[in-house]
């Protein structure tokens, strides 16, 4: 596809709106699936080390 102008390829023969909205949900959930699990392991990690810590008996000072 050949555009005259820049703008006229945002605006895609009247399009624009849906396909720039299209593009930009699913970069959105690609971004969302990249950065949700690295959350969730961190969440998980901190849980497991605090749970650990607390059945952990108390130490003595010598």
């Amino acid at each position: 596809m050949n555009f005259e102008s820049f703008s006229a390829f945002l605006t895609m023969g009247g399009h624009g709106p849906y396909v720039w909205s299209c593009y930009g949900l699913t970069l959105l959930v690609l971004l969302f699936n990249g950065l949700a699990p690295g959350r969730r392991k961190r969440r998980f990690l901190r849980e497991q080390g605090a749970r650990q810590r607390r059945q952990e008996p108390p130490q003595e000072h010598t």
